[in-house]
């Protein structure tokens, strides 16, 4: 082999490749970011557009279904779901990953300018975002006074802090909990305005007339021109109060004060949040769609601190929810995991060779080659996450293995009194084409995962890439710096020490046990062969069996419990509940057990409350929160009239809306009346499965509404048009805004509506009057209108331009996605005649995408692997032997994940398509070594039996180090460490399992396949004997 050759006669050269290496990796790990998951967020865009006044079915026909027409073209749309509300739509649309979030923003601004001349008159322009309407909020900071009222508070934020955190890089927008924003509210007097002739149009216009700040012009002189403004004249309470609103019969001035309680509050006062029982602002942050959650905030953090010295005296801001926390937190435990692994690896390295200077060689090319992986990372633009360090720490096992295979055979050699520069020489030639060749067959087993489309596939390249840099950079260290260190720290030793000497004999004798059972299983094959099969069986039954879902529910320190209010429910009845809630949870706080309890009214979406509990309770005695979570579920449903669940959410689709639960089922259709029958079957049958828990769905037709029906002939004959009927009961009932003050700089609203104590029945809306155009009297709606009570869905959604329900539930512990899922399937199936669209959205959508590549990637890992070594070895027969220890590698893994009640899942497969290369490589070592012999002139059967023989020794070391690099997943805890658990459990099991079956499988299976094949340097010496003979007879 060039490389070594060069190194063991060139030291210093060897030396300075690695030191390079490792200069350019620490100098790329400074640069790299770091974040929980490769950037695996979609770009997401969302049109809002306002058309108030209109009912949900007209928004759906004349705003949503428009605009979704016209953006359905834009390139590279993943999906689009949208829902129209009373006076709103929202169209979101999902991209595919390798789109810019950019360009994709502009596109679709650039459709939605063209349909804007097709939205109905009254509607607003429509405004498109660059973030999910339904994104999460990442981290929220409470602001807390004891010398300001809620009004003042939130002034204030408004005023000096809400625009410093909007302006914090990666913010998408804020949301601010328990604001009441100053307005000047008129509460209608309706009797006072009938005595006095007054309506609600009269108010309206004298507002819009007299509370004006209009340009007059400018005056010109000779010198200079003077501006000339007409200011405004009413600025406070009481200046309203004096407004005179009409002039009566006898010349007496009608004001504002008479017939409306004029009054500097609340804006909106429905609206609440709590920190730990107490009254506090709530500032909420939601992340850009594409931006690195632990940064956006630390960045926020970094704004929180400058703002803190700032504040008024009695007045304090701190944070109250991070989910960052949970990712520094399993990112450390990766790093500390990481370092256990490494001195696991060592440790093994001793036992086996029993010797501190042959154990410092394989320990300093660790670290060379992850360190220069790095550079990779940062060449691709890939980041420090939890999958590149899990990389990491699995490629600690591979890449010790090259070492090992190298360093064994020198020292072999050594022990057998070669000199150790020779040793190094001629031991790492002997190995060369053999650490090439595991080399090329673990990077075939990944290069395939490149090719995984979409986020798995982002997750999964990232995991694949940062593992083959470390397996091809372990393999050049090992024939540089391993030849270079053996040649210049290993020597004979004359006498060796007690450890040394009690393994050489052990491995002697084991040597020779292995040697006599090796003879009879070649000469009995049929036993081994039975075994394979059966291990190929077992691995097909296990598949089939094991419960399949998208990632482990993890204790990620953070739940939320969210309160399903009935519908129609008003603020102070959620409130209520809410309070309730807060009861329950209260003592979790006072015992320690939770550290921080918020809750919000109302709650995100539909909800009509929401606490976020936190209890990062990962490294003290307390209760961890999954057991917290079940107690508090049971407590919850114990609650009299309140539908609360807690959920917690997960790490890879958290932030893709539907409140973060796992299951969310679409089923799509024509008309919301036939999806409401199939919905209704559904759930029924849904019910009655116990394992699906907290059952919900998006389309309730139980909105209390009345219907206003206008007698348009009797309105005609009184001169009284429907828009004046319209805006008096907008004003009178909903609150209309009509124009603005002003107060220290800044623009407040002025809003109009009726006193809430006048209308608290259906029936009491005929009371309001409106004026005729024809006798300038007031006549009361009461001749006008009938009034029509039913109910109605609040939202009408759509999912990718179809009509569409989703159906929602939380998984008893122990129950699957992937059972969850096929119920639901085989329900639709058997249960609905009508064909029934069905579709996946959130954590259910990225399952199924996940599923369906898997197989394919498994497929290509394996086929791809087998051309690699074929191409190697010459031959199709050789590659085929060791191909046969991957169904050994699947039935352990698989059997390790059965015994351990763990679940087939996005990391369990990552492990099962590392299993193909590490259970392939020991087989490699043997059929290669009996390849050199077969060369060298030994008998077949004895060169098959020495080449094992001679390998046991790397073999079980490489092994045990790959074992010893995954141990500490498995008996890892803290953050994030359900997940690793699951690789780690593959790893080790796949690995321990195979390589005790290997040692008897591929010579057994050399035995009988492999007979009549040469060794790659047949068709090589054909060609030299021809040419010699050529020779002889030219010569002649």
């Amino acid at each position: 082999m060039l490389l070594s050759d060069l190194s063991v006669k060139r030291p210093v050269f060897a030396t300075v490749i690695n030191l390079v290496l490792v200069i350019f990796g620490i100098v790329c790990f400074s640069m790299l970011p770091l974040r929980e998951f490769p950037d695996i967020d979609s770009p997401v865009v969302t049109i809002s557009t306002d058309y108030p006044g209109a009912s949900a079915e007209i928004v759906e026909s004349k705003i949503t279904q428009p605009i979704e027409d016209m953006i359905s073209g834009v390139e590279g749309i993943k999906n689009v779901s949208s829902n129209s509300r009373v006076g709103r739509s929202n169209v979101t649309i999902e991209f595919n990953i390798n789109r810019d979030i950019d360009a994709a923003a502009n596109d679709v601004r650039e459709r939605v300018s063209r349909v804007m001349d097709n939205l109905p008159d009254q509607a607003r322009a429509p405004e498109v975002f660059k973030a999910n309407s339904d994104d999460d909020t990442i981290a929220w900071f409470l602001l807390s006074s004891e010398t300001m009222t809620t009004l003042e508070l939130t002034d204030y934020a408004d005023r000096y802090i809400v625009e410093r955190f909007s302006v914090v890089d990666g913010v998408a927008r804020l949301q601010i909990g328990g604001e009441r924003k100053y307005a000047m509210r008129m509460w209608l007097d309706k009797n006072a305005m009938a005595s006095r002739g007054v309506t609600v149009q009269d108010i309206e216009n004298v507002l819009r007339n007299e509370n004006v700040e209009l340009p007059a012009g400018n005056v010109k002189s000779t010198d200079r021109d003077f501006i000339v403004r007409v200011v405004r004249t009413y600025k406070t309470q009481d200046d309203f109060r004096r407004l005179v609103v009409k002039k009566g019969d006898n010349g007496y001035l009608v004001r504002l004060g008479e017939v409306a309680d004029v009054v500097l509050a609340s804006e909106n006062e429905e609206s609440d949040f709590r920190s730990d029982g107490k009254n506090v602002l709530g500032i909420g942050i939601i992340k850009q769609s594409k931006a690195n959650t632990l940064d956006v905030v630390r960045n926020a953090r970094a704004e929180m601190e400058r703002i803190k010295p700032t504040l008024p005296k009695g007045t304090t801001i701190f944070s109250g929810y991070d989910s960052s926390l949970f990712i520094a937190e399993s990112i450390h435990e990766v790093y500390v995991t990481l370092g256990i692994a490494m001195v696991l690896v060592v440790l093994v390295i001793y036992l086996f060779l029993g010797n501190l200077r042959a154990t410092f060689i394989p320990a300093v090319t660790v670290p060379v080659a992850l360190i220069a992986a790095v550079t990779v990372l940062y060449a691709l633009g890939f980041s420090i996450n939890l999958l590149t360090l899990l990389a990491m720490v699995l490629a600690i096992g591979l890449v010790v293995d090259d070492s090992i295979v190298v360093l064994e055979n020198i020292y072999r050699r050594i022990e057998h009194g070669e000199h150790p520069l020779l040793a190094a020489y001629n031991g790492s030639r002997e190995v060369g084409f053999a650490v090439i060749a595991t080399t090329l067959v673990l990077i075939a087993v990944f290069v395939p995962l490149v090719f995984m489309q979409g986020d798995l596939g982002k997750l999964f390249t990232e995991f694949a890439l940062a593992v083959a840099a470390a397996v091809a950079f372990s393999a050049i260290t090992a024939l540089t710096l391993s030849p270079m260190l053996c040649s210049k720290m290993l020597k004979q030793q004359p006498s060796k020490t007690g450890l040394s000497r009690f393994i050489q004999h052990s491995f002697e004798k084991i040597e020779q046990g292995y040697l006599k059972q090796l003879q009879l299983v070649t000469k009995k094959r049929w036993p081994s062969f039975l075994v394979l099969l059966c291990c190929g069986v077992i691995s097909v039954i296990l598949v089939r069996t094991l419960p399949s879902e998208l990632a482990p529910p993890e204790d990620r320190g953070t739940f939320f419990v969210m309160m399903s209010p009935a519908e129609g429910a008003s603020f102070q009845s959620n409130m209520k509940n809410m309070r309730l809630i807060e009861d329950l949870l209260l003592p979790y706080y006072q015992k320690g057990e939770v550290n921080r309890l918020l809750i919000r009214v109302p709650g995100f979406g539909n909800s009509g409350g929401m606490a976020v509990v936190s209890s990062e309770n990962w490294h003290n005695d307390q209760r961890k929160t999954p057991e917290l979570m079940q107690e508090i579920g049971q407590k919850l449903n114990a609650l009299p009239d309140v539908r609360a669940f807690p959920n917690m959410r997960s790490g890879l689709s958290g932030g893709r809306g539907g409140g973060g639960r796992p299951v969310q089922f679409v089923m799509q259709g024509n008309t919301y009346e036939e999806l409401a029958k199939w919905r209704d079957i559904v759930l029924a049958k849904a019910q009655q499965n116990p394992k699906l828990q907290m059952l919900d769905h998006d389309y309730k037709e139980t909105v209390p509404q009345v219907l206003v029906e206008i007698n348009a002939e009797r309105a005609a004959d009184l001169g009284i048009s429907v828009g004046v009927v319209g805006r008096a009961l907008e004003a009178m009932l909903g609150g209309r805004r009509v124009t603005t003050f002003l107060d220290r700089g800044k623009e407040y609203d002025l809003i109009i509506e009726g006193s809430d104590d006048d209308f608290t029945k259906p029936g009491s809306i005929t009371n309001v009057y409106v004026r005729s155009t024809n006798s300038d009297t007031l006549i009361p709606l009461d001749n006008l209108v009938t009034l029509k009570e039913e109910a109605t869905s609040s939202t009408l959604n759509r999912y990718n331009r179809m009509r569409a329900i989703t159906i929602s539930a939380n998984l008893a512990p122990g129950y699957s996605l992937g059972e969850a899922l096929e119920f639901l399937e085989d329900t639709v199936k058997t249960e609905i005649d009508d064909v029934v669209g069905i579709e996946y959205k959130g954590e259910s959508m990225m399952f199924k995408d996940s599923g369906e590549s898997t197989v394919l990637i498994f497929a290509l890992a394996l086929i791809i692997t087998f051309l690699v070594l074929a191409a190697q070895f010459e031959s199709f027969i050789h590659p085929l032997v060791i191909m046969l220890t991957v169904p050994l590698g699947m039935a352990g893994a698989l059997g390790g994940l059965y015994l351990a009640d763990m679940t087939l899942n996005i990391y369990s497969q990552i492990g099962l398509v590392m299993i193909i290369g590490l259970v392939a490589k020991n087989g490699i070592l043997i059929v290669e070594f009996a390849n050199q012999l077969r060369d060298a002139g030994v008998e077949f059967t004895t060169a098959i039996h020495q080449a094992a023989v001679q390998r046991l020794r790397p073999i079980t070391m490489t092994a045990f180090t790959t074992v010893m690099s995954g141990i500490p997943l498995i008996v890892t805890s803290g953050p994030g460490s359900e997940s690793r658990m699951v690789i780690g459990m593959v790893i080790c099991a796949g690995v321990g399992f195979a390589t005790l079956l290997t040692l008897y499988i591929v010579p057994v299976a050399y035995v009988a396949l492999a007979k009549h094949t040469g060794s790659p340097k047949d068709i090589e010496k054909q060609l030299q004997t021809l040419s010699e003979e050529a020779d002889t007879k030219a010569a002649k």
